[in-house]
């Protein structure tokens, strides 16, 4: 079950010639790889395009109906790999990922398809997750991009301008035979917009037709002395046509005073994607009003990869100097620039990297900063009067702020309320109080959590489905054995063959976690091949045991409720001392309990208002018995955990408390005391539309409480007063 469903959006994919599409960009993105004719799409989930892929799935009645073929694939390298349809039959494709560790996995693929070229359009849609906000490493597409000769699109995040660039793209990978990247960050894949609709277009040359009409070119083969030769082709065809396209068919842009209307001596090259932040700090600075009418002329490079020579030099025609606006480093687009002038011997400077930081997002109080300070170097009448920017510093290093940092620690982040991964690294934390702390390789996945507070358990993460390889150096007889980890999507993904094939050929002696909740969690709950649920178009509820004995291991276990801390406990210290060679296999499974809500609160929510009888299961804590140690927090996390001050004076600990969001999984008391429910934790049955009976033994059990209370309360002792 995916994370959002887009059933409702995607029937807008159906609009034709002349209507007013309005919705999401990642909506935007499918409707134009229809309106384009293409035959095939796949991909594999990962922020910011785990969306599109759901779009896609929700969408597949449509596809169908245009006899476009969609994949969830296995990979990126699975849906690089699938763009080799394109090398010999007239057929366009698309894939999707999130880059750029998908684009890594998808390298070796990527490479021999740039390598060899493409007859029919492919497109490669990489998912820019870049800035601060990204879950992985601080790289970029456009070196890929430069290494492997193909172009780089960077829309501009306008949703005319998207539609136009996928459909542009298609033709210029054609016209040039090479493919096509198309990197949209997270505001591009979310902003909401509108556009004028095309008809759908049914693939000219279906899938079909190339099966039944088969067709090979060794050109395209990538084996000498083929390879050599699409060297010279990508340098004296592919690259001039590709040039001659972009700039016939005008993808980038020039807004902004130009020719005899340039007024000042200055100018901005903005890569396409950061146009919208440039804008808006140029509204801050006076110089733009909020239609985009710059006093500044800017160059926006929709392509970002090749640069046209010929543009750029247009464009700093009369210009002294210029700043160039792309996030990270190293700075390509300012380099290229720099080349480009000092070739043509143009005697404008360029700037970029001395004015903007080398790394971290670009919002609009940094580019705001950046071009005021170029400004006033370069062209300070520019600036004139202007109302005081909004400065964050001040609040930030007020001695206040100071003050509260010390007293509120900082929240690391974790995992959901009830996640059944907390009990597995709770009982993991407990087997290492007995044996010591072991090597622990962690993977990309909701368990990378676990590296952080409270568990603190994890030393690397090397890419996803890459736990168990992670440990494959520590196959040496020792005192203790390793431990890796990873979940279900990346076992399917790439674990199988590298983790776990590499291990039993190797016969490591290490421990492997296998965390089996269900869903490609992390991205959204998409289905895997594990997955328990029924989907009429996807083969699930392969087992990960089959899979794992089918390729060699003698040694597995499986955990089938990870909420029994005790049951957890006592496998994982089996498998570290155990005499039994080779790889030792847990498979811990419980379903996700984000995804299991998701599934169920409608369900509830229908029966409640239906008037049927609903009971639904609570935690409390009971507070004349806690004992303030906080154990359950320290072995547990879980959000829905808190503490609560008491007014009893003769008790200066706080006790344990459990909020509105605890979703009654039990992990809490199990592992205040592995399995035993601590004494202080209660649980209570909340029901909604009670029958007759269920009040009768409520009041009945109220007027025996109220009595018992009673009771205590008239033995309890008292002090009178003694004031006088």
């Amino acid at each position: 079950m995916a994370e959002r469903s887009f059933a409702k959006e995607v029937q807008d994919l159906k609009l034709g010639e002349g209507d007013q599409f309005r919705g999401e960009g990642i909506l935007a993105i499918t409707k134009a790889l229809l309106q384009s004719g293409v035959a095939y799409v796949g991909g594999y989930q990962g922020s910011p395009i785990s969306h599109l892929m759901d779009v896609l799935a929700d969408a597949n009645d449509i596809l169908d109906d245009l006899g476009v073929i969609f994949q969830s694939s296995a990979s990126e390298a699975t849906a690089g790999a699938m763009l080799s349809a394109s090398v010999m039959y007239p057929l366009r494709g698309a894939v999707a990922w999130k880059s750029t560790v998908g684009t890594n996995v998808a390298s070796d693929a990527l490479s021999n398809l740039a390598s060899g070229g493409v007859t029919g359009g492919a497109m490669v849609i990489v998912g820019e997750d870049y800035g601060e906000g990204s879950s992985i490493m601080q790289e970029r597409t456009h070196a890929f991009a430069m290494k492997s000769q193909m172009w780089l699109l960077d829309p501009r995040p306008d949703q005319e301008c998207l539609v136009n660039l996928i459909e542009k793209g298609f033709e210029l990978s054609e016209a040039s035979n090479t493919p096509v990247m198309l990197q949209v960050r997270v505001r591009s894949c979310h902003m909401t917009g509108e556009f004028t609709c095309k008809d759908n277009k049914r693939p000219a040359f279906t899938l079909q037709d190339a099966m039944n009409n088969p067709k090979r070119d060794l050109g395209r083969i990538v084996l000498p002395p083929a390879a050599y030769d699409h060297e010279v082709e990508k340098i004296k065809v592919r690259m001039p046509t590709a040039i001659d396209f972009i700039r016939d068919q005008n993808l980038n842009e020039v807004f902004g005073p130009t020719g005899t209307d340039k007024t000042g001596k200055t100018g901005l090259i903005v890569l396409g994607g950061m146009y919208n932040s440039t804008i808006r700090a140029l509204q801050f600075l006076g110089l733009c009003d909020a239609y985009g009418n710059s006093r500044v002329p800017i160059y926006v490079m929709n392509v970002a990869y090749p640069t046209i020579k010929s543009e750029v030099d247009a464009f700093c025609e009369g210009l002294d100097a210029v700043l160039v606006v792309e996030e990270g480093q190293p700075e390509y687009i300012e380099q290229s620039v720099t080349t480009v002038l000092a070739r043509e011997k143009r005697p404008t400077m360029v700037h970029g990297k001395d004015y903007l930081p080398m790394g971290g997002d670009y919002t609009a109080a940094v580019l705001t900063d950046g071009i005021g300070r170029f400004l006033e170097d370069h062209e300070p009448k520019q600036l004139g009067n202007r109302a005081p920017v909004p400065d964050p510093v001040p609040t930030l290093t007020s001695p206040v702020i100071d003050r509260l940092r010390d007293v509120v620690p900082a929240r690391p982040p974790g995992l959901c309320t009830g996640c059944p991964e907390r009990p597995i690294f709770a009982a993991m934390k407990m087997v290492f109080e007995e044996t010591g702390t072991h090597h622990v390789s962690a993977d990309i996945g909701c368990h990378l959590f676990s590296i952080l507070p409270p568990f603190n358990i994890g030393a690397t993460t090397m890419g996803f489905g890459l736990g168990p390889a992670s440990a494959a150096a520590f196959n040496v007889k020792g005192a203790k054995r390793s431990i890796s980890i990873m979940g279900d999507g990346g076992f399917w993904h790439n674990g199988l063959t590298s983790g776990i094939g590499n291990a039993v050929f190797n016969k490591h002696d290490g421990v492997f976690v296998i965390v089996d909740n269900f869903y490609s969690s992390a991205t959204g709950g998409q289905d895997i091949l594990s997955s328990r649920a029924q989907n009429k178009r996807r083969k699930t509820n392969n087992s990960i045991v089959d899979a794992v004995r089918g390729i060699g291991v003698t040694w597995v276990r499986q955990v089938d409720h990870t909420y029994d801390v005790t049951r957890m406990r006592e496998v994982l210290n089996e498998a570290l001392t155990t005499d039994a060679e080779g790889p030792k296999i847990i498979v811990a499974s419980s379903e996700c309990m984000l995804n299991k809500q998701r599934r169920e609160k409608p369900k509830v929510a229908k029966a409640i208002k239906g008037g049927k009888r609903v009971v639904k299961e609570k935690f409390g804590v009971d507070e004349d018995v806690c004992t303030g140690d906080h154990a359950c927090m320290r072995l547990s996390g879980c959000p829905s955990l808190s503490v609560k001050e008491l007014d009893d004076p003769l008790r200066d600990d706080p006790v344990a408390s459990i909020d509105d969001t605890c979703v009654a999984c039990g992990n809490c008391g199990e592992v205040a005391d592995a399995a035993v429910l601590c004494p202080s934790f209660f649980r209570a049955e909340v029901i909604h539309n009670p029958t007759g009976w269920d009040r009768f033994r409520a009041n009945l059990s109220g007027s025996v409480i109220r009595y018992l209370q009673s009771l205590r309360e008239n033995r309890a002792v008292r002090f009178e007063d003694q004031t006088t």
